[in-house]
C-alpha cells in the first residue's frame, strides 16, 4: 500500500510540474468533423443542363447554397478570389463579407432559343441570408457562353465543399457548403 501511495504521489507531482502532459489534439480533427479545406475545386466538363433556381439553407455546421438545374450538371469551378468578376464584361461584382467565393457552373441560365431559364428578381440579393452564420451575400455575376457565375460573400475564408446531387425528377443540383468555423 505504501508503494502505491508513493507512485501515485510521484505521478501527481509529474503532472503538476508539467513533466507529463496530454499529447496534442489530432491535426485531422476539425469543426464538426468536417475535412474540407479552402482550395479551388473544379470539374471541367460542359453541361447540357440549364440553371433554373438558386436557393440557400442553414445547417448546424455550415451554410448551403443550391443551384437547381434542368438536366444533369456536369461541371463547375469554385474558388476564393479577391474580387468576383462579372461574366462577359469582367466588371467587379460588389459583395459583402471578408472573403469571396466565385462559383461557376458549366450550364447557362437560358435555353437553346436564348430564353431565360433563371432570371433573378434582384441580382444583388439572390437569396436573403440575413441571420446566416457564414453567408453574407449571394449576387448574380451573369450567364455567358454556357457558363453561369454566382458571387458568394462569406464572413471569412472558411473550408467548403462542392458536390452534385440528382433530382428532383430529371434535374440535378450543384451544392456548395461553407463551414461556420475551421
Amino acid at each position: 500500500m505504501k508503494k502505491l501511495l508513493i507512485w501515485l504521489t510521484a505521478l501527481l507531482m509529474a503532472v503538476g510540474l508539467g513533466i507529463l502532459v496530454p499529447g496534442p489534439a489530432s491535426a485531422t480533427t476539425s469543426y464538426c468533423g468536417l475535412q474540407w479545406g479552402s482550395k479551388a475545386k473544379a470539374v471541367e466538363t460542359m453541361s447540357a443542363a440549364a440553371v433554373t433556381n438558386i436557393r440557400t439553407g442553414q445547417h448546424y455546421c455550415f451554410d448551403r447554397m443550391v443551384i437547381d438545374l434542368k438536366g444533369d450538371v456536369a461541371g463547375y469551378k469554385a474558388r476564393y478570389v479577391h474580387t468576383v468578376a462579372q461574366d462577359g464584361s469582367g466588371n467587379p461584382v460588389p459583395l459583402r463579407g471578408q472573403a469571396f467565393l466565385q462559383v461557376t457552373v458549366t450550364a447557362p441560365s437560358y435555353d437553346d432559343n436564348g430564353k431565360a431559364t433563371y432570371s433573378p428578381a434582384n441580382q444583388a440579393e439572390l437569396s436573403n441570408v440575413n441571420g446566416y452564420q457564414t453567408f453574407r451575400q449571394l449576387a448574380w455575376a451573369g450567364s455567358f457562353e454556357g457558363y453561369t457565375t454566382i458571387g458568394l460573400g462569406v464572413r471569412a475564408r472558411l473550408p467548403y465543399r462542392v458536390f452534385t446531387l440528382d433530382g428532383p425528377g430529371s434535374g440535378s443540383r450543384l451544392i456548395v457548403d461553407v463551414a461556420h468555423f475551421w
